[in-house]
């Protein structure tokens, strides 16, 4: 697979500072009432596939081919790394042109990400629904919930410059080998799903750590990319629960350093 990102630079522009008044004649250590934040920046990006556009994601602009490669991964467009011949992204960072080996039968969709809170857009997609497969059986430790969970405690550069982000971990029997962020936690576990496959990490040692919360959508994309474990600091809706069950995926929830709770055990 050859990829070429040509967006250097382009993580500065994912946040920006505005200055804003306080209410009721609030001061600020210099006694002014206004104030410089740091806010995030969205930012458009539209992925095109053997020359047919996909997706428009609405996401943070870092870590963009990780980005792309796992979201091609979760909506069944490809299977492996080797599946895709090149991954190119423009100097803006706008739009990512992909080519794969083999040409896959599209249709247009044109629908939203179900739970989505930025406004993501599936334009084509696979002409038959993804096949979810049974995920095989994981081992995972106590410890290795409490030790990614500190991880997450020790907060991400731009949540903790702005508040804007969700995050998402990766882990290998406990270790985090990476992490991102983004205003979308589906764009955010599509990160690290991507860098997953770019590095070609065993799917089946692999777990990963989400700051939201996990309806039935999320859990899908963790299945399809055939990770075992799903951990996040919130919490699942039923229906999530119950497809957990169903693959074989474990689910923990409500995971801080120093507890968590498990909804699903397949261990």
């Amino acid at each position: 697979m050859q990829i070429q990102d040509r967006t250097e630079g382009l993580h500065q522009a994912a946040e920006c500072p505005l200055r804003v008044v306080y209410a009721d004649g609030e001061k600020n250590g210099e006694g002014e009432n206004k104030e410089y934040r740091t806010l995030i920046r969205e930012h458009f990006l539209d992925v095109v596939v053997n020359e047919v556009k996909v997706f428009r994601l609405v996401c943070t602009a870092t870590d963009l081919p990780c980005l792309v490669l796992g979201r091609l991964l979760t909506e069944g467009l490809i299977e492996r790394a080797e599946d895709v011949e090149s991954l190119s992204l423009c100097e803006s960072g706008c739009v990512a042109r992909v080519f794969l080996k083999e040409k896959p039968l599209l249709k247009e969709l044109e629908k939203r990400e179900p739970t989505c809170c930025t406004g993501n857009r599936i334009l084509t997609g696979k002409a038959e629904a993804v096949n979810l497969k049974k995920l095989p059986e994981a081992d995972w430790r106590e410890e290795w919930i409490f030790t990614m969970a500190e991880a997450f405690g020790r907060d991400s550069g731009l949540h903790k410059r702005t508040g804007g982000t969700h995050s998402c971990y990766l882990g290998i029997e406990g270790r985090c080998v990476y992490s991102s962020e983004d205003i979308g936690r589906h764009n955010a576990l599509d990160k690290c799903i991507g860098y997953m496959l770019q590095e070609g990490f065993p799917r089946e040692k692999c777990m990963l750590f989400t700051t939201g919360r996990v309806p039935t959508d999320m859990v899908e994309k963790v299945i399809a990319a055939g990770v075992p474990v799903l951990i996040s600091k919130a919490v699942p809706t039923e229906n999530a629960v119950l497809l957990a069950g169903e693959y074989g995926l474990n689910l923990i929830c409500r995971a801080w350093p120093d507890r968590f709770e498990i909804y699903r055990d397949n261990r």
